[in-house]
């Protein structure tokens, strides 16, 4: 069930009333069976995947806790071997089989692959990532292990966030299962904000931006100036639809009384690829440094600056391979991780040029020029993640240096840059895209100026309800209600 759906616009109020008429005792199992209803939405079958697994780490869960010694260890291991394997076969098996076919033609082997017609149940990545985190905390003494069977299997398929995140963890997201939530009218209209937010940038920027991109990904060839704009285009696109998803299921579950984990933090802000990391993704990225970084740098020794270097490389790659089983996303997570294996060790040479320089004499303009870079480099990666294939990736990449200097001719920038012929949309849509997208990143720096997302609070009531307002009537207006789907669904 879409969040932009006229279901989910049915589901949504009814389980909110239902909710808080209902017992405190009985609510979990109705949230978990609200949850099971807005899984099976999409494909019913593949729910049973997803309970093979929450009750394999259900089990095992406790089997660690309970056990001693290396059979703690073992328990571990078969977790996540259980997951990894079910991610491994649905997300990866074909991948991987056409890739040793390539390799074993190429080595003139007689090799005919295995290929199956089997579609990527939706949200596994996100599903195995926090059932993982599950285990690997209970076998760290972090958490108990959970005795309530339903309990646990909220905790997986709560609705808000199982199809694409936040990725929780169960010190977070457990407790709050076995509090009591009373209806409290400031969470309600919180979320309920926090939702017409999300609504808004998914609505009215990234859906409006999407045909544009298919669009410009479609033509033969680009100019670069025509490069940069798909690639700010699409960068755009992708922060307003998985930011506008996480707004969405952080409001909904807030409304219910459930705080989850922030997503995003301006991440276009950012002064480096460090701090982009920082701000984008935020719970993937805390799980693959927790989970995977942190054990290859401090797992053994010597702990060398080669060291840090290799896992801080390959800890990006797998954060590509994980967003999808194509050479593009690893390119993606190649490029992140050369980008921060060069920064760090670049880092204080880098510090004593500019103080040679006195670049810093004038903070403003070197705070915008690194905002201006990180952006560009984050760009280029875009570039090869959206792209049907690295050739194309590639090609796009290497025409951006080509006739930069038509981005100082307006006359071009007029009537070919900005065309309906060039972008596959009129310039209202255009120009609908740009003051959105300046609304957005305009309120995003007065949230993070007041230090939070409820920046009405402080307004009058009148002011507050007629912002309120005009945001529907923006959306309602501005937005384009064709049922895509939100990106990162198919990871």
């Amino acid at each position: 069930m879409l969040f932009n759906s006229f279901s989910f616009l049915v589901f949504f109020p009814v389980v909110l009333i239902t909710y808080y008429v209902l017992p405190y005792r009985v609510r979990p199992f109705f949230l978990l069976l609200a949850s099971c209803f807005f899984y099976m939405a999409f494909v019913p079958k593949y729910i049973l995947i997803l309970f093979f697994l929450i009750t394999v780490d259900y089990f095992l869960g406790k089997a660690i806790e309970g056990a001693k010694g290396r059979k703690r260890r073992v328990y571990l291991v078969v977790s996540i071997l259980s997951n990894i394997g079910v991610l491994f076969f649905f997300k990866y098996f074909n991948f991987f089989n056409e890739n040793v076919a390539q390799l074993a033609h190429f080595l003139d082997w007689n090799y005919s692959p295995l290929l199956l017609s089997i579609f990527l149940p939706l949200g596994l990545s996100f599903h195995v990532f926090q059932s993982l985190s599950y285990v690997i905390e209970v076998y760290r003494g972090k958490v108990p292990a959970e005795r309530n069977y339903f309990t646990y299997a909220l905790y997986v398929m709560f609705f808000p966030q199982l199809v694409a995140g936040p990725i929780e963890r169960p010190g977070h997201l457990l407790p709050q299962f076995k509090a009591p939530h009373h209806f409290d009218r400031v969470n309600v209209v919180r979320g309920l904000e926090r939702m017409g937010w999300g609504f808004f940038k998914k609505l009215v920027i990234a859906n409006n931006i999407a045909p544009m991109v298919t669009h410009l990904y479609a033509q033969p060839s680009l100019e670069g100036p025509q490069v940069l704009l798909l690639a700010a285009l699409f960068a755009y696109q992708l922060y307003a639809d998985f930011s506008g998803y996480s707004d969405i299921a952080i409001g909904a579950a807030r409304t219910l009384g459930y705080d989850l984990t922030e997503n995003f933090n301006r991440p276009f802000a950012s002064r480096s690829i460090t701090e982009f990391w920082r701000r984008w993704h935020i719970s993937l990225s805390n799980w693959i440094r927790d989970y995977l970084y942190y054990p290859l740098v401090l797992g053994g020794t010597p702990h060398s600056a080669l060291r840090l270097y290799a896992s801080l490389f390959f800890t990006f790659v797998a954060i590509g391979l994980w967003h999808g089983a194509a050479w593009t996303y690893v390119l993606f997570g190649v490029l992140h991780g050369t980008y921060l294996v060069i920064g760090s060790g670049t880092l204080s040479w880098r510090k004593r040029i500019f103080e040679a320089l006195h670049v810093t004499r004038f903070p403003r303009l070197y705070h915008a020029s690194q905002v201006l870079f990180t952006f560009a480099l984050v760009m280029v990666t875009l570039i090869f993640f959206r792209a049907h294939n690295v050739e194309q990736g590639i090609d796009l990449v290497g025409s951006i240096p080509i006739d930069l200097t038509k981005l100082f001719d307006v006359s071009y920038i007029r009537y070919d840059l900005l065309t309906l012929d060039h972008l596959g949309a009129s310039k209202s849509i255009l120009i609908i895209v740009v003051s959105a997208v300046i609304i957005m990143e305009i309120v995003q720096y007065l949230q993070a100026r007041k230090g939070t997302f409820y920046i009405l609070e402080s307004q009058g009531h009148a002011v507050r309800i007629a912002l309120r307002y005009a945001l529907v009537f923006a959306t309602l207006v501005f937005g384009y209600f064709a049922a895509i789907t939100f990106i990162y669904f198919q990871f």
